[in-house]
């Protein structure tokens, strides 16, 4: 058994290189080998969102607060509010962030393959952005 006390757990800024805005990210978990599963808590600022990305075995997010967007690759983009919950299935190509009003915070539950979580791919436009937001609405 492990217990992290919650005053030891750091809030990291997410990286430039796969998120847009400002987003922290603090760990929930990380299991040891031979388990998989991490989970963090994640928080976006008005604007902020993941760049295009996808998971070896899926994603549950989990929405604490606030109003966010989630998006697959050639669907269109959901609304997502405080208390959803979403599958995102293995391989799915996928975004997910703040509204451009709204801050929003979620629990990601995934789990890793060959020590990775997810492949990220390029950033998700300004104009993808937009056009989310207007067909969430």
């Amino acid at each position: 058994m492990k217990i992290t006390r919650c005053d030891n757990i750091p809030a990291n800024r997410a990286s430039e290189k796969t998120f847009t805005g400002i987003v922290h990210s603090e760990p929930i978990n990380t299991a040891p080998d031979p388990a998989r599963v991490a989970a963090a808590r994640v928080s976006f600022l008005p604007g902020a969102r993941t760049a295009w990305h996808h998971h070896p075995y899926g994603q549950t997010l989990y929405v604490t607060s606030g109003t966010g967007l989630v998006q697959i690759h050639g669907e269109p983009a959901n609304l997502i509010r405080a208390g959803d919950s979403v599958w995102i299935a293995p391989g799915e190509t996928h975004w997910h962030g703040a509204t451009a009003r709204t801050s929003m915070t979620h629990i990601a539950i995934h789990e890793r393959s060959d020590g990775s979580y997810a492949s990220w791919l390029e950033h998700v436009t300004d104009d993808q952005y937009a056009a989310a937001q207007l067909n969430a609405e």
